[in-house]
């Protein structure tokens, strides 16, 4: 069982950065793949990155490329997600999920594990 808490979101104008965080509890984070999905108003919920277990791999929606970056620390039992270079099209409510087994997947139902959210609002 793992439990999910993402923090960090928030108003912010375009062009502007924040950085997201997700804290899991139970000694077994570190063998889960973590994603952060995102979900907007009246639209479904969108992948937006992705990393392996150890750290060593990441994929991202094209979307964020270039601007975001997921990163994680096994010792504190977190993922992150710096978002630089924001626009108000990044608006949505952010979530991180984790899955097993150690394999990229985009699709959210291949996550088992869900956070509660946190709002971001990008303001032009």
């Amino acid at each position: 069982q793992v439990q999910l808490v993402e923090s960090g979101g928030g108003l912010v104008q375009a062009g502007g950065s924040l950085r997201l965080s997700c804290a899991a509890s139970g000694r077994t984070f570190s063998i889960y793949a973590m994603g952060w999905f995102r979900q907007a108003p009246e639209k479904e919920r969108e992948f937006v990155a992705w990393i392996s277990w150890t750290g060593g791999s990441t994929y991202y929606a094209d979307s964020v490329k270039g601007r975001f970056t997921i990163s994680r620390d096994n010792t504190k039992n977190t993922v992150y997600l710096q978002m630089n270079s924001l626009k108000p099209e990044d608006t949505a409510v952010y979530y991180c999920a984790a899955k097993r087994p150690n394999t990229y997947s985009s699709d959210p139902h291949a996550y088992t594990y869900w956070g509660q959210g946190t709002q971001v609002t990008v303001s032009s």
